[in-house]
């Protein structure tokens, strides 16, 4: 199963900056019952991070997988989202408690010390079950696999959308005849469609909101338009800084000009975006996840990938995958019910894809069940032009990268700072990024076998 297993006090050790005392106040909220079903005879532990929305759908798919297996029993705990997961999972498993199944997102998976703290896959076991690798995005199956080994399985992608209103944009003559925003190529398109959105829109609501002071939004959205540019980051070897400070300059310039062109108001921060929207604001950038939301508000709408405003297409994409915690003498009967129970929901992701979610699995995605989601269809092209973060061990949702480089972001796109000496200040940040070590394994990233 690889390289030896870290013991707690040696993980506790190596964490350092990482929030350790967060885990303390991790919040666990099983629907399983402690003891063995009434005729199962095997039984999975299963940690996920899903509240809200994706908890209930979660628990739905659960319950379809625990009527199809009676003799399996599923034992899930729903653990605070963040930092305290990542946490507790980590010392779960360097200190032999580790579920028999967990959830992780795919860019933290690289930073976890894959044959440390995370066991390989049995690809012919999934494909048992269902599930084999023609069934995904290229793309996404090689982000799951580090050093030739699959040590994730992508459940979904969740990207960043353009949430438009159809009432708005029809009063401003932006509205197809297909009943679709019409199509921008360049950032001379995008403003010229907010000058004119901003003509149809109510006093005292913003043209667009774009989460302006947000740390996490605003590096999703640079990672999305540094990409449309071909930016890169690092050299194969991950020996070398390759960004582009030309490229990220005409990105945050980009960004800063929502501002100071009167579209983005400053004083609408955190979620303020959304609730104007709602209200008739023409525009909104939003992680899918807002589908439910504004499906609820009972409101006209759209949503699309971001703009491709520097040419080429690419939306910022995150993925949910699942993830075998590493286990001494893993294998046997409750090992294979968690191969089982992850390809099962992969394979039955329609329930998943009600969240907003583009499922991973191809053949779900061309079923007709889902073409006839709305808005789900009209950005499913999302999932062949994903913009992801770097394949490091200090990336991926809520990691290293975004809380170091995420405020430079914001800096610029707020206006306190100038967008070239925040592309400067980002690139040194990077350089200093690639030389430090991993606190789970005590390697750097060149150091860390990334190599799919």
């Amino acid at each position: 199963m690889g390289r030896p297993g870290l013991n707690r006090r040696q993980l506790l050790a190596g964490m350092g900056g990482l929030t350790v005392a967060g885990s303390l106040g991790f919040a666990a909220l099983g629907t399983g019952a402690d003891a063995l079903a009434s005729g199962a005879d095997t039984r999975v532990r299963y940690w996920n991070l899903f509240s809200g929305g994706d908890g209930y759908n979660m628990i739905e798919m659960l319950d379809s997988f625990r009527a199809e297996h009676p003799g399996i029993e599923v034992k899930d705990s729903t653990l605070q989202w963040g930092s305290p997961f990542y946490t507790k999972l980590a010392m779960a498993a360097a200190g032999s408690r580790a579920p028999d199944l967990g959830v992780m997102h795919l860019g933290r998976v690289t930073g976890f010390s894959p044959g440390r703290l995370l066991d390989p896959w049995d690809t012919g076991l999934l494909a048992e079950y269902g599930v084999r690798e023609a069934d995904f995005n290229p793309e996404l199956w090689k982000r799951a696999v580090i050093d030739g080994r699959l040590y994730a399985l992508p459940l979904d992608i969740h990207v960043q959308l353009c949430f438009y209103r159809k009432d708005v944009l029809k009063r401003a003559g932006l509205l197809g005849d297909d009943g679709r925003m019409v199509p921008v190529t360049s950032t001379d398109e995008w403003f010229d469609v907010l000058k004119e959105a901003r003509k149809a829109t109510g006093k005292g609501l913003q043209t667009i909101g774009l989460w302006l002071n947000d740390q996490n939004f605003q590096w999703w959205f640079f990672v999305a338009f540094y990409t449309q540019l071909g930016g890169t980051w690092f050299d194969d070897a991950r020996t070398e800084v390759t960004f582009d400070t030309d490229k990220a300059t005409r990105v945050l310039e980009f960004l800063r000009r929502h501002i100071t062109d009167g579209y983005a108001d400053p004083n609408f921060g955190g979620g303020a975006g959304a609730e104007q929207f709602v209200n008739g604001s023409p525009f909104v950038w939003e992680g899918n996840w807002s589908v439910p939301v504004f499906d609820s508000a009972k409101i006209e709408y759209g949503a699309t990938p971001l703009p491709p405003v520097f040419g080429a297409p690419a939306t910022h994409a995150e993925s949910h995958a699942f993830v075998l915690p590493h286990q001494a003498g893993r294998g046997g009967a409750t090992d294979e019910a968690a191969h089982r129970l992850a390809a099962h929901i992969v394979r039955h992701a329609r329930q998943w894809a009600a969240g907003g979610h583009i499922p991973a699995h191809t053949p779900t995605l061309s079923s007709d069940a889902y073409r006839k989601l709305n808005p789900q269809s009209e950005y499913v092209s999302a999932m062949d032009h994903q913009a992801t973060e770097p394949k490091v061990w200090f990336a991926g949702s809520t990691g290293i990268l975004a809380q170091r480089v995420g405020p430079v972001v914001v800096s610029s796109t707020t206006g306190s700072a100038r967008p070239g000496a925040a592309a400067d200040r980002m690139k040194s940040t990077l350089a200093r990024l690639l030389a430090s070590k991993n606190p789970m394994d005590g390697r750097t990233a060149a150091q860390g076998g990334a190599a799919a």
